[in-house]
C-alpha cells in the first residue's frame, strides 16, 4: 500500500513503494491505479464538504476555530492548558481533543475553564493518525457552540498527515520542539507549509542542548517566508505572552 498527498492544486497523487524504485528522479517508478486516485479525491471531496459545514457551523456561531497540529511528544497538550489557563477566563474557548486512544490528555485539559469534547479515532485497528472533517464534525455535538468564541482543535501527534486535511479551521499552527531537530521543516514540508504559526516549544531545553534556535528559524523559513515563529516554553511559560496575544487576536478577528 503506497502513500497519497493532495497538492496544493487539489489533485491527488500517489506513490506505491512496495515494488522497486530503481529510478527516483523518474515517476515513471511510482505504479498510480486510476481507480485508487479516483476512490481518494471522492474521499478528499466529502471531507472538503463536510469541512465547509463545520466552518459554517463555527461562523454561525461566532467562533474563530484554530486548527493545532504537532509532532507526538512536543508539548501541545502542554501549550493548550497554558493557552487555558491564561485565556479561559476572557474568552469562551472549547477544545476538541484528538488522539488516537485514551482520555489521557482530555484529562489533563479538564478543570481549566474549558469546553473539553474527546475524539478518539481508534477503530479497533489501530486508529486514524490524523483529523478529518467528519470527525470533527462528530465531535461537535460535545460543544455548546453558541457559547463559544474560540474553538481549538488538538490533532493527533503526527508531522504528515493532519496537514492534508481541512476540517473547518479557519487558522493552523504547529508546536515544534527543539528536541525534535533543526531538520524538521526540511524533512516534512507540507506540515510547515501549511500553517500560519509556529511555536517552537521546549526553550528552556537550548542550555543543555547542542542546538541554535537561529537554525531552527532558518529551516522554517526556508519552506514558510509567511509564518509567525514564537519560541516559547510551556513548562516556563517564556515566550507564552506573544502566543497569547496572538490567539487574543485571532480569536476576536471577524475574518477576512
Amino acid at each position: 500500500m503506497g502513500r497519497f498527498h493532495r497538492h496544493d492544486d487539489g489533485t491527488v497523487h500517489t506513490h506505491d513503494h512496495d515494488q522497486p524504485d530503481h529510478d527516483h528522479g523518474d515517476h515513471s517508478s511510482y505504479r498510480t491505479g486510476a481507480q485508487r486516485i479516483e476512490v481518494l479525491e471522492a474521499i478528499f471531496a466529502e471531507n472538503d464538504v463536510l469541512a465547509d459545514a463545520n466552518r459554517a457551523a463555527f461562523e454561525s456561531n461566532g467562533i474563530r476555530t484554530l486548527n493545532l497540529m504537532s509532532s507526538p511528544g512536543s508539548g501541545k497538550t502542554s501549550i493548550v492548558a497554558a493557552t487555558l489557563d491564561e485565556l479561559a477566563g476572557e474568552l469562551a474557548i472549547g477544545v476538541i481533543e484528538g488522539d488516537i486512544a485514551t482520555d489521557l490528555d482530555a484529562a489533563k485539559l479538564s478543570g481549566r475553564g474549558a469546553q473539553v469534547s474527546l475524539l478518539n479515532t481508534s477503530n479497533g485497528f489501530g486508529g486514524e493518525c490524523h483529523l478529518d472533517a467528519p470527525m470533527v464534525n462528530r465531535a461537535l455535538p460535545g460543544l455548546d457552540l453558541p457559547g463559544l468564541d474560540l474553538v481549538i482543535i488538538e490533532n493527533v501527534g503526527n508531522l504528515v498527515c493532519p496537514a492534508e486535511f481541512d476540517v473547518g479551521e479557519h487558522a493552523k499552527a504547529m508546536v515544534y520542539s527543539v528536541t525534535e531537530g533543526e531538520d524538521k521543516p526540511l524533512k516534512y514540508p507540507v506540515m510547515f507549509r501549511s500553517v500560519d504559526v509556529v511555536l517552537l516549544n521546549k526553550i528552556d531545553l537550548v542550555p543543555y542542548l547542542d542546538v541554535d534556535v537561529d537554525s531552527y528559524i532558518a529551516h522554517v523559513r526556508e519552506v514558510n517566508a509567511e509564518a509567525e515563529i514564537l519560541p516559547v516554553s510551556a513548562r516556563t511559560g517564556a515566550g507564552m505572552g506573544a502566543w497569547f496575544g496572538w490567539l487574543r487576536r485571532f480569536a476576536t478577528d471577524s475574518g477576512a
